[in-house]
């Protein structure tokens, strides 16, 4: 089986699944490891669900039964970099630290577009398109995140702006209409600073998307959570899949709004890059 199969085969049936079997759905994307060590009893306990509805999961995910589906999970997570052993250490060589930085990457990235809830993004799209001014709020290596992000979607004919303070991030939260959209970027999911950003821009009528860990407080604060799970060691380096994978969170959207505003744009983006060709050099 190849890497990501079977939980990107569980993502695509979310939105066809019984509101049961997306209780067991979601507990393992969440901890697929974990899963494969239970028995359906446990499982079924842990998903707060019925024996039978683990089974009718699993079927509807194309496996036989339980055995079957814990078999192919099992299958699917040997074959995946980052439940092996990763991290860098100060024997490895060029070519082992530089495979296993890509293998890590390539491998976050499959994770989190696997858990990603399709209505969710929906809805965040939606609320970019609708609102008058977008914003994006973030720290440390999630401020680069942000600033990417407010060039994209500033291409995009959209208001933006991109804050890595806290005092400017309460300011200009404190000065959006109803209907503005913060976009929060975190990868701890702990920022006490955002936090308090963030519940400023709700105080106003504005509209919270997070980008952050399942369970995390910014995860529980935003109005429109985003669940980017990925997880690393910081002590070994600073990190790196999670920041990725939040640019490619962030190039969907902006995938998702630029669509709805049309052929109009393409026209825009096409005056954009004449206005840019006096900065370039000659082929």
């Amino acid at each position: 089986m190849k890497p990501a199969q079977l939980t990107q085969s569980i993502s695509d049936a979310l939105t066809t699944l019984r509101k049961s079997e997306r209780k067991v759905a979601d507990f393992v994307l969440k901890d697929p490891l974990a899963v494969i060590r239970m028995r359906i009893v446990d499982l079924a306990q842990y998903a707060e669900v019925s024996e039978p509805t683990v089974v009718r999961f699993c079927r509807a995910v194309g496996c036989n039964g339980f055995q079957d589906f814990k078999l192919a999970l099992a299958q699917q997570l040997a074959s995946s970099p980052s439940y092996g052993q990763i991290a860098v250490t100060g024997a490895d060589s060029t070519r082992e630290y530089t495979h296993k930085v890509f293998d890590s990457t390539v491998d976050t990235l499959l994770k989190v577009r696997d858990s990603l809830v399709l209505e969710t993004l929906d809805a965040a799209v939606a609320a970019i398109y609708a609102a008058q001014r977008v914003e994006f709020y973030g720290f440390g290596a999630s401020a680069a995140v942000a600033f990417d992000a407010q060039h994209k979607f500033f291409r995009l004919q959209i208001t933006s702006a991109a804050y890595a303070d806290p005092h400017l991030q309460n300011m200009s939260a404190t000065s959006l209409n109803p209907g503005d959209v913060v976009i929060a970027i975190s990868q701890s999911g702990r920022s006490q600073a955002l936090l308090d950003s963030m519940e400023l821009v709700k105080q106003v009528g504005g509209i919270v998307i997070g980008l952050s860990p399942t369970g995390s407080p910014v995860s529980q604060s935003a109005s429109i959570s985003i669940q980017v799970d990925a997880k690393e060691d910081n002590q070994i380096y600073i990190p790196l899949s999670s920041r990725i994978a939040h640019l490619a969170v962030i190039d969907v959207l902006a995938i998702g709004v630029a669509q709805k505003k049309g052929p109009k744009l393409d026209e825009h983006l096409m005056r954009l890059k004449a206005g840019l060709s006096s900065l370039r050099s000659p082929e």
